[in-house]
């Protein structure tokens, strides 16, 4: 056998006699060299036999086989100028997932073996692996095993004294503070409580922030709720697909946006402005705190938001023509070469923006992302446009020629080339022909070359990591800034590193050297309230939104210092910028409720931005959880406002809550009597979303005085809207009319769950069967689900537990809450546990007891043999429960406010528990 050094050597002049003329004219000859090298000398370079590892077990049809990774390199197309080597390939890395470089230059990978094809085999275990190349040729020199004990690995990054991990359910830290490349013992647990059940949408990537968070993201197919371990339950958020991040300081874990589908790549800009990309529907979307975007399915966890925001990328990657033109069509196409032209597919992994010095000028601040079915780079330009982003097309940047490519994730290194991972399999996120586990590849993608550098940044003395916050490779920038970071939380003195960050700041003309010097600032503790204020009068854009980002997340809620909170009302009066304005409007979301109003009514002044994609929505987002606070004041804001979503959305809000708030409803309507036409158009269609989906509703006093006032002005569009109001408050709706709306997978989906609850509880003949009709709506599947248990119907059991191997979401919890509320149901239930069809740990607590309520003594003891005994309550909680149950009986009812305890229950139970049909069941306490 060859040694290390001479099998390097072969390979070395192999790749380089290639390079002079293109790869497939050199293929043959290429090929016909290193076949002779692989059989003579195998070309592992590793310290450890990499078929000692025994969980790489393929389940791939015997023969089927991708190209070498050899073959697949020379495959491949890209610009000209730029050059690819293989810097790993199988045996030495294989199923690789994530990663990420340490403080020397060197690539940490995860290896996923536990991944099944939409599901995770427990009986393997997952890896990480270090490489390292010395010589900085494109290729590895040495490589090791860091940790062989992981399991469902789907993201990784570098810092505070070792490695941190995605592992669902939490996320773990692998100290190795001695840096000898040992974990120093057990992973610890930083956060815990991710779904296991969101299969290829488990949580993932990680990344860290411009301002020392650290990011990850989350997909749809199932919810979680997740805190710190010595968070309550209670204190936790729940939530699906999202942006997250956690702060490795203050250990606090909070949301970041919501929607799309499954988020599978993040990175931020020279602005840190942060870009997300995304499957199945549009691909690219920029990252606002307290952002709402469209969704796959379903609907959004907090039913008020009403509206979502739609997608930064002006663009698809592949061919809406032929169905509605829609994303979800277009997924169930197949896919051929009338998607080559739009970039190739709907499914899109790994988002890296360039921003190092290695490849030419050009593609600075340009976003690429892996391309699944395109077997590609995409490449999107995002540019300033409104008071966001849009993001064009740009030409692909590589395509693979090669069925098994399966790129995952890009990262630009010290060098400033890019390194690109490909899974190499025949399938992707729903693999049903098996698994190709003994493959995988890491290439390296330059346009330079390079000589070696002797790479240590935590060598270096705060001096010089200052100084690399000027570097033209942001490689060195971010890691240096997180060091800084982690010297502060050390203790160590930081007084010179802030002396020299604040002259950068003050000195530096270039306005992203500047916002560097800020974030090292912010991240080091070194910046105060005052001083962040101060910034908001600076002339760049950027910078005055960075302060106001800053000045948010630096304080708990409800901890700002007046004199902030006038100056932002200032902004939201003055600021040309819409971007700042958008920022303005993300940080009503975290000032205190009743500080709001002034803010948001001053940016609702701007009808500049009455047509932009996000600023209408981003200020109703951070309003809709005050209205009912101050309806004077918001009826105030919707009369004023040169914005017709806002005038719409607060009307929507407080006819929802009819019931509970008369006085409300007569103030709204005592407005409407002062509008001008076009505002009345506004409130009608609010009031008309707030009753879809309801049979009847009582009608409100002064509702006649509108009617009036409409048929005067003998417009047919406010006479539409008042005859379809007066048939809510008059004889009712139609149950046909309900049922449409209910099926109808356009509409909104709070109305489309409204109407068939509505057509529930009017019982018409039928009704088993539209139940099973729409069993399966990934909308308002849930509600048809738990109405089956209205019925005595053993056929409607069966089908529920057909169903259930497939079920996702919210319709497998409500399937269990079906099964176990008929005594027979449950009977089917525990039989189908009895036979191990079903895991007895997806029955909860909750449920469990419902069994028992049913009293019968055979399905308890059936029970207590495939689940376990449920324990009563004390005698002393049961005293405890009565008492409450007198004291109130004796409340005098004109004292409570039910908005109030709506609220309180929104803020503090609902986390965990479901009352009325609101909240999440984690914890008891499901009510009707």
């Amino acid at each position: 056998m060859y040694s290390t050094h001479n099998r390097r050597f072969l390979l070395r002049v192999a790749f380089r006699s290639c390079l002079a003329v293109p790869l497939r004219v050199a293929l043959p000859s290429l090929l016909a060299c290193l076949c002779c090298v692989v059989l003579l000398t195998g070309i592992s370079a590793g310290q450890e036999d990499p078929q000692a590892f025994p969980h790489a077990i393929n389940t791939q049809a015997e023969g089927e086989h991708p190209p070498t990774p050899l073959e697949s390199l020379a495959m491949m197309d890209l610009p000209q100028g730029f050059h690819a080597t293989l810097f790993a390939g199988e045996p030495d890395v294989r199923q690789p997932i994530a990663f990420d470089f340490d403080d020397r230059g060197r690539l940490w990978v995860a290896e996923c073996y536990t991944y099944e094809g939409g599901e995770y085999d427990l009986k393997k275990k997952d890896r990480i692996l270090i490489f390292e190349d010395a010589d900085n040729d494109g290729t590895f020199d040495s490589r090791k095993v860091f940790w062989d004990e992981g399991e469902r690995l789907t993201g990784i990054t570098i810092g505070f004294g070792g490695v941190w991990i995605t592992s669902a359910p939490n996320l773990l830290f692998l100290p190795d503070r001695d840096r000898d490349d040992v974990p120093d013992g057990r992973p610890e647990v930083k956060l815990e409580g991710f779904s296991l059940r969101a299969r290829h949408n488990m949580v993932n990537g990680l990344r860290w922030g411009p301002e020392g968070w650290l990011y990850g993201r989350h997909g749809i197919t199932d919810t979680s709720t997740v805190g710190t371990p010595s968070t309550p339950l209670g204190r936790r958020p729940t939530f699906s697909c999202s942006i997250w991040r956690y702060h490795p300081v203050r250990e606090e874990f909070e949301i970041v946006t919501n929607g799309t589908t499954n988020p599978w790549g993040l990175d931020y800009d020279d602005h840190g402005q942060w870009f997300f990309t995304n499957n199945v529907i549009n691909h690219l979307w920029h990252v606002v705190p307290g952002a709402h975007y469209q969704r796959m399915f379903g609907s959004d966890l907090n039913p008020y938001v009403y509206r979502l925001i739609e997608p930064t990328a002006d663009h698809f990657h592949w061919d809406t023509a032929g169905g509605t033109g829609t994303a979800t069509n277009a997924n169930r196409q197949k896919y051929d070469g009338r998607h080559d032209s739009f970039g190739g597919g709907h499914s899109h992994v790994g988002a890296m923006i360039y921003l190092a010095d290695n490849w030419p000028a050009e593609y600075r601040g340009k976003l690429l992302t892996c391309n699944t079915h395109g077997r590609r780079v995409n490449v999107d330009v995002p540019r300033r446009k409104g008071n966001s982003y849009t993001a064009t097309h740009d030409d692909d940047f590589l395509i693979a020629n090669n069925g098994w490519f399966r790129g995952l994730e890009l990262k630009y290194g010290p060098d400033g080339a890019v390194y690109l991972t490909d899974w190499s399999d025949q399938g992707e996120c729903h693999d049903h022909d098996g698994v190709h586990r003994t493959s995988g590849r890491i290439i390296k993608i330059s346009h330079q070359r390079r000589s070696p550098a002797d790479l240590d940044l935590q060598q270096g003395s705060d001096e010089a990591l200052v100084a690399l916050q000027l570097n033209k490779n942001d490689w060195f920038v971010r890691r240096a800034r997180r060091i800084l970071q982690e010297r502060a939380l050390a203790g160590r003195d930081m007084t010179e590193a802030t002396e020299l960050l604040l002259a950068q700041f003050k000195t530096q003309k270039d306005v992203t050297r500047r916002l560097r010097a800020l974030w090292a600032l912010y991240s080091i503790g070194a910046t105060n309230e005052e001083w962040l204020r101060s910034l908001l009068a600076e002339e760049n854009e950027h910078l005055r939104s960075w302060a106001l980002r800053l000045l948010v997340d630096s304080k708990a809620p409800n901890a700002l210092e007046q004199p902030t909170i006038e100056r932002m009302q200032q902004l939201a009066v003055q600021d040309e910028s819409g971007l700042v304005r958008l920022f303005l409007a993300s940080a009503l979301q975290r000032i205190p409720i009743e500080q709001r109003l002034p803010i948001a009514s001053a940016l609702a002044a701007h009808a500049e931005d009455a047509a932009d994609r996000m600023q209408p929505l981003m200020i109703w987002y951070g309003i809709e959880s005050a209205v009912l606070n101050d309806v004077p004041g918001y009826l105030k804001l919707a009369g004023q406002s040169q914005i017709p979503l806002l005038r719409k959305h607060i009307a929507r809000r407080i006819v929802e809550q009819l019931d509970d708030m008369p006085d409300a409803m007569g103030q709204l309507l005592a407005l409407m009597q002062q509008s001008p036409t076009e505002r009345l158009v506004d409130y009608l269609s609010g009031m008309e979303e707030a009753l879809q989906g309801l049979s009847q509703v009582k009608e409100p006093e002064g509702w006649d005085a509108i009617q009036g006032l409409v048929e005067n002005k003998n417009d047919a569009q406010l006479l539409a809207l008042v005859r379809e109001l007066s048939v809510v408050f008059g004889d009712g709706r139609a149950i046909a009319e309900l049922l449409a709306l209910a099926r109808n997978q356009t509409a909104d989906t709070s109305n489309r769950i409204r109407a068939l609850q509505a057509v529930v509880d009017a019982r018409p003949d039928g009704l088993k069967e539209e139940l099973l009709r729409l069993r399966s709506d990934r909308v308002v599947g849930a509600v048809a689900i738990r109405a089956m248990s209205r019925f005595e119907d053993p056929s409607l059991a069966k089908n529920l537990i057909r169903y259930l191997p497939g079920a996702k979401h919210d319709h497998r919890a409500a399937i269990f809450d079906s099964l176990v509320s008929r005594a027979s149901f449950a009977t089917m239930l525990l039989e189908e546990v009895k036979a191990g069809k079903v895991d007895p740990a997806e029955i909860t607590v909750i449920q469990a007891t419902n069994i028992v309520q049913h009293q019968d003594s055979e399905l308890t003891g059936l029970l207590e043999q495939v689940w376990g005994t449920v324990r009563k309550s004390t005698e002393e909680k049961e005293q405890f429960i009565q008492l409450v149950r007198k004291v109130l009986d004796k409340v005098d009812n004109d004292l409570i406010d039910p908005k109030d305890g709506r609220r309180v229950f929104a803020e503090r139970c609902g986390s965990c528990h479901r009352l009325f049909g609101e909240g999440t069941e984690v914890g008891p306490g499901q009510l009707p």
